[in-house]
């Protein structure tokens, strides 16, 4: 069995509608929708965005693709499958990363959002991380430190420099440049409203598919980088199509995944015209 080096995960979550009522609303006896109903059409009104705050907010679906040291696809799951409890996700994120020796987390702007809302929820909860909180070792050893990228590769760090430039179109542009779906259903700020209309599988599906984005997305940061070559990334991503064509019949996500699908041709536009250095350049202007 392949030993896994990588998880890379999406959190889809929905507002705790309780917590909304007794901190905003106390003094108004609203049930958990209608709390969650207001507050939503408050921040609209103020910002243009009912989005909500991490704080406020419970995960619903986290999926996950567990991968190899040499970057292959061994795995998409979906925590607590078909019963999608808060508490129950949470506990088998965190032991899950126990479970496979601590591999390191990827995301796509996961350090805004997605690893501080399992952190709270850890705190709700009542975990001990520990291992994860490990405030007392050196600064750039700390599993939070955002510059350790052996503990958390935020890859939306990577593209912008660690923020000194925007990303523009984020992860649904870095996945369309190579060819890959991007957002084809559902989108973030949808899923409160699909899950109130039971449709938490179609968010499981929406999750799914973020994660084969970053996927790919992160396929392409490691020839940006020079751990793989071009030819060893498309020789991947050819593997994995193969994996999600053999499981989509149990998989609907992977079948409509598939549909979206889309092959990076620029390599072979580009294939025949080497980089030139900037002498050469300067020189061939002369």
């Amino acid at each position: 069995m392949s030993t896994v080096s990588w998880l890379i995960f999406d959190v889809e979550a929905v507002a705790d509608g309780d917590l909304i009522s007794r901190i905003k609303y106390p003094d108004d006896s609203l049930n958990a929708a209608e709390a969650i109903a207001r507050y939503r059409e408050t921040l609209l009104a103020e910002r243009g965005s009912d989005f909500i705050a991490h704080t406020y907010m419970l995960p619903i679906s986290v999926a996950i693709a567990k991968v190899a040291d040499d970057y292959s696809l061994i795995d998409i799951v979906v925590l607590d499958d078909s019963e999608y409890r808060p508490a129950t996700i949470t506990q088998h994120f965190w032991n899950g990363w126990r479970h496979y020796n601590r591999p390191t987390f990827v995301t796509f702007n996961g350090r805004g959002y997605d690893i501080p809302l399992m952190e709270l929820s850890a705190y709700r909860y009542g975990l001990s991380l520990p291992d994860w909180f490990n405030i007392d070792a050196r600064t750039y050893e700390q599993s939070r430190n955002r510059y350790n990228t052996q503990r958390h590769l935020d890859l939306m760090d990577l593209i912008s420099n660690f923020g000194a430039t925007r990303v523009q179109g984020g992860l649904n542009v870095l996945a369309n440049i190579i060819g890959k779906p991007g957002k084809t259903g559902i989108d973030g700020s949808q899923v409160q409203d699909v899950y109130d209309a039971g449709g938490v599988q179609k968010i499981n599906d929406y999750c799914i598919c973020d994660v084969l984005d970053t996927y790919f997305v992160f396929l392409r940061t490691r020839v940006l980088i020079g751990k793989l070559s071009l030819e060893q990334e498309q020789q991947l991503v050819q593997q994995t199509k193969e994996f999600l064509s053999e499981n989509q019949k149990e998989r609907p996500a992977f079948a409509h995944y598939l549909e979206h699908w889309g092959d990076w041709q620029e390599s072979q536009a580009e294939e025949e015209q080497p980089i030139e250095s900037s002498q050469e350049q300067d020189e061939g202007e002369k």
